[in-house]
């Protein structure tokens, strides 16, 4: 990975890929809560927010951990992937863990403000309140001390969940995005 990070971008990008990968070595023993610390920090700190048009002249990209790490720079879509295959890479299970949309309302209950945003939503079990891996808010809360975010759908590996209701369709078939991202890390041995 750190070869292939050279050869694309350079010496800076495969320094990037070398801290994750001693992190993911260093956290892979550790108790969950402490690999979601480590991961968000990780990527919430050595990540700059930006937008696609300005990373990727596209209006919509979703950029793998390479990627991201390459360039140093994302958006919400590219902070949660990178935290979600960094934990899929810690052996957290993919139930435990789901990509979700949601409307970001940043004065509650100002309907007219809301905009899309992109978290990572962990649970510890099917029954817990799931907490929030979000670039804009370093520490990591429960969803329900997270009061301006108001979910849409959300999705992981195998299942879509569509209004909280489990969807027949696989995320892969309904977001082409998703699997564009999914095979471009596929061949970058992710």
């Amino acid at each position: 990975m750190q070869n292939l990070a050279e050869s694309r971008y350079g010496n800076l990008a495969a320094d990037s890929v070398s801290r994750w990968r001693h992190l993911l070595d260093a956290s892979y023993s550790l108790p969950e809560q402490e690999k979601l610390q480590r991961i968000n920090k990780f990527f919430n700190l050595h990540v700059y927010y930006d937008e696609d048009k300005k990373i990727w002249q596209k209006a919509d990209y979703w950029a793998t951990p390479l990627e991201t790490l390459a360039r140093a720079r994302g958006d919400c879509e590219d902070f949660t992937i990178a935290k979600y295959i960094s934990l899929r890479l810690l052996d957290i299970p993919a139930n435990k863990l789901k990509l979700t949309y949601v409307n970001l309302y940043p004065v509650i209950g100002d309907n007219s403000e809301k905009q899309a945003h992109m978290v990572l939503a962990y649970y510890p079990d099917e029954q817990s309140d799931p907490l929030i891996l979000d670039n804009l808010q370093g520490k990591i809360l429960p969803a329900s001390k997270r009061p301006e975010l108001k979910p849409v759908f959300s999705f992981n590996d195998s299942t879509m969940w569509i209004n909280g209701q489990q969807s027949d369709v696989k995320p892969q078939l309904r977001l082409s995005r998703w699997r564009d991202v999914l095979n471009r890390m596929h061949d970058d041995g992710l």
